[in-house]
């Protein structure tokens, strides 16, 4: 049934068999050894995955930012860690785009804000990942290699924005139609209920501590460790919905 969506837009048929190809499975297993978080999949996942990714490598373009040449295993390690959210999905939700950037390491990004006094603040804010909207994917190289024990993972947030941003603007809400259980109007009534939740939760964190503690630093963590979800996720609908996707599939 998986040959329905192998001639998709996206991608050729005959890129999506190359791919397939060249996942053989010494390369296939290499690449889901360096990514710990993806041990103990089941025949059929890890078969569902494999053809995800390969489409991901076949629709997508890869280009490296800063002098960084990007070589087949960090294009495969990118694209099995962006196929995941998909891995049971049609595919036709990433499309609409085609390009993903890597840099080396974290870069800058030009932010342009105007304040409720109609002021204009522009700022140069270090990111490691940014999904645009109807454009590329930007990753950090550096930053897309989840550890063990982590729950962040820069490829799965930034996929998860695409996901928002296919069904229209980024506000927690993908598309649902392989979903047919699950009803928007549900979807959209447990969002603002937990999201509610977290952001009072981490108010609740914050106002506990210390004024003389960053609480962005690593000596906050006693009092924002307990969180279920990273406090950045409490900045916006968005957000939320892409923080928690990283959680989910780090740490289901």
């Amino acid at each position: 049934m998986w040959l329905r969506w192998l001639a998709g837009r996206g991608a050729g048929q005959k890129e999506i068999r190359q791919w397939l190809d060249q996942l053989d499975p010494v390369v296939w297993q290499q690449t889901l050894d360096s990514l710990p978080f993806l041990r103990g999949l089941s025949d059929v996942d890890n078969e569902q995955l494999r053809q995800r990714t390969a489409w991901v490598l076949a629709s997508k373009a890869f280009s490296g930012a800063q002098g960084l040449e990007v070589t087949a295993f960090m294009q495969r390690v990118v694209a099995v860690q962006a196929a995941l959210p998909v891995m049971h999905l049609d595919p036709v939700v990433y499309e609409g785009w085609t390009e993903i950037i890597i840099y080396p390491s974290g870069f800058l990004i030009p932010r342009i804000e105007i304040d409720e006094s109609g002021v204009v603040h522009e700022y140069v804010q270090e990111a490691s990942g940014e999904a645009w909207d109807g454009g590329p994917v930007v990753l950090s190289w550096e930053d897309s290699w989840p550890g063990d024990a982590s729950c962040v993972n820069v490829v799965i947030h930034e996929f998860a924005h695409k996901l928002d941003l296919y069904s229209g603007a980024a506000q927690g809400v993908p598309g649902l139609a392989a979903h047919p259980d699950i009803s928007s109007d549900h979807w959209v009534e447990v969002l603002h209920a937990t999201f509610t939740e977290f952001e009072q939760a981490v108010m609740v964190a914050e106002a506990a501590i210390p004024p003389d503690i960053d609480p962005e630093s690593d000596e906050a963590q006693p009092w924002l460790g307990h969180l279920p979800l990273d406090p950045y996720a409490a900045t916006d609908l968005a957000e939320f919905f892409a923080v928690s996707a990283e959680v989910f599939l780090l740490r289901p």
